[in-house]
């Protein structure tokens, strides 16, 4: 589906897609899909807003930005509980 809004194919063409996704995953929390669902949101509107005040060019340095910021504050993610591990 990507291909055909664009109209070409490369190799690279779906990384950002899977990084921004990732990324998503990471800000709600791995391992919880309520987590994954509301970081999509907190992406996207993260995304829009940048763009919105016009620093279109600045929307994924702003995405990476607010991942590092979350895993500096809660390494768990937003929705994301702490595990102890059992040895």
């Amino acid at each position: 589906l990507y291909s055909m809004a664009y109209h070409q194919a490369t190799p690279t063409m779906g990384i950002m897609l899977g990084t921004k996704a990732f990324v998503a995953a990471v800000l709600g929390g791995i391992g919880s899909i309520p987590g994954a669902v509301v970081g999509g949101l907190v992406v996207g509107f993260v995304e829009v807003a940048v763009a919105a005040l016009g620093l279109s060019v600045w929307q994924d340095a702003v995405v990476f930005l607010l991942l590092i910021v979350v895993l500096v504050v809660k390494p768990t993610g937003l929705l994301g509980h702490a595990v102890t591990e059992k040895v």
